[in-house]
């Protein structure tokens, strides 16, 4: 991969505990790390690939990249790169959710959205606006804290002043003041964040409004493949992959008897050949052509974008068509 791809090697318990508790027409608000949390919401992983690879068959035809995949088709509403934007984004569907059950009278609006956000995020001001107002209107809508104790280099304590009486940052208490529940989860026991993830799913679908989950959580590696992760302690990062998520739920479900190891290597197998089903897909689809390249970003029908033949195209009313040369 090339650019800043940011890995979710840790926290897969958050992703999979909460999304796969959604229905396909609900909504989720991703971020950077969004490429997990599409994989959870039945995005084809060949897709997934394929944008990540910037190839014209990638969800997004290539033009969101690892940090930006939206799809209309599973009700994704995007990975933000800036921290809290897709927040109010979330806020806003869930909205709609509400208006279209109780003005247009539509009974099929039962939708909840879940937004997704790091730690570092809890300190910007569309997060404090957006969980007023999901209580003020009572909103379907789920705030997921992925608390993986840092904000690319920040630790999270020297970030977030903890509440009146507490000796810890704890995010999940920000919640009570706007008269919302706040649930504070283990994110690395998939068994966990599920049971608290359906029961919040459950109060906003019966229309209780709005819940706070903070997901305590890791990553294993830095930020980004960019981030040479220099500045956290190896016994901490040690502290943390003695709790992976993985092994720990394939130890629990050996033991109750829920799979055979035999079920399990049929699973790894099945896995590895779609990853390289997926890579093979991506890196043999095509590039996007120069004429995509300003494709939804001009609101104007009649569009700007650039010719096949590298020069920009334009036609406005008043205006006679043209192109000029791309430097």
């Amino acid at each position: 991969m090339f650019g800043f791809v940011h890995l979710y090697s840790g926290q897969e318990a958050v992703s999979t505990g909460v999304i796969r508790a959604l229905r396909r027409d609900d909504y989720i608000c991703s971020t950077y790390r969004d490429h997990v949390h599409a994989l959870s919401k039945d995005v084809p992983a060949r897709e997934i690939m394929a944008e990540l690879f910037g190839k014209k068959t990638g969800i997004c035809r290539g033009q969101g990249g690892s940090m930006h995949m939206f799809s209309a088709k599973y009700n994704l509403l995007g990975g933000f790169a800036f921290i809290g934007e897709g927040i109010p984004v979330g806020l806003g569907a869930a909205f709609q959710v509400k208006y279209r059950k109780e003005v247009l009278g539509d009974e099929t609006a039962d939708q909840v959205c879940c937004s997704f956000f790091g730690d570092g995020t809890c300190n910007v001001g569309q997060f404090y606006e957006c969980l007023n107002m999901a209580t003020l209107y009572k909103l379907p809508i789920i705030f997921v804290v992925e608390n993986n104790k840092w904000a690319i280099g920040m630790n999270h304590p020297r970030a977030t002043a903890p509440s009146l009486g507490d000796s810890d940052a704890q995010i999940y208490k920000k919640g009570e003041p706007f008269g919302m529940p706040g649930v504070l989860v283990d994110g690395m026991d998939v068994r966990k964040v599920r049971q608290v993830a359906l029961q919040s799913i459950e109060r906003a679908r019966r229309g209780e409004g709005p819940t706070l989950i903070e997901a305590e959580t890791y990553r294993f590696r830095g930020h980004s493949l960019a981030d040479p992760d220099e500045l956290r302690r190896k016994e901490e990062k040690e502290h943390y992959l003695a709790r992976d998520p993985l092994p720990q739920f394939k130890k629990y479900a050996l033991e109750q008897g829920l799979i055979s190891e035999a079920e399990l290597k049929q699973i790894e197998t099945e896995v590895l050949a779609e990853v390289d089903e997926a890579v093979k897909f991506a890196d043999e689809s095509p590039k996007p052509e120069k004429g995509q390249l300003l494709e939804n970003v001009f609101a104007d029908p009649k569009g700007f974008g650039i010719a096949p033949d590298g020069r920009y195209r334009y036609e406005l009313p008043g205006f006679s068509s043209g192109t000029a040369a791309v430097s």
